[in-house]
């Protein structure tokens, strides 16, 4: 684990807290289906769709990532880079990214 590179070793340690929690891990998430899952958040912003304002936030537990995408909303309080959350939701796959849209979150830790 000394030669280990620390990004490498982060990934593995979320990873372990993710399947700890009971996560589905989102390489095994399946498009049209409820799913309980969870991770860091990597990325917050604000995209403009069909007019509006949608927050998108990437999450990633580890081994690969998904985002989430609330309508109508510019922030959510306490939603930041390095938190940790919960989303249970309908997924929707955009391209290659899996999309959970106005999911139930919980924020971890």
């Amino acid at each position: 684990r000394l030669t280990t590179p620390v990004d490498e070793l982060d990934r593995e340690d979320l990873a372990a807290f993710c399947s700890a929690r009971g996560f589905t891990p989102i390489p095994a998430i399946e498009p049209r289906t409820r799913v309980s899952t969870g991770g860091e958040v990597r990325s917050v912003r604000i995209v403009p769709r069909a007019g509006a304002p949608a927050l998108e936030v990437t999450f990633s537990d580890g081994k690969a990532s998904a985002t989430a995408v609330f309508l109508g909303r510019r922030k959510i309080a306490g939603m930041a880079a390095g938190r940790k959350l919960a989303v249970t939701g309908m997924v929707a796959r955009d391209g290659k990214q899996l999309m959970l849209y106005n999911p139930e979150y919980t924020f971890i830790g």
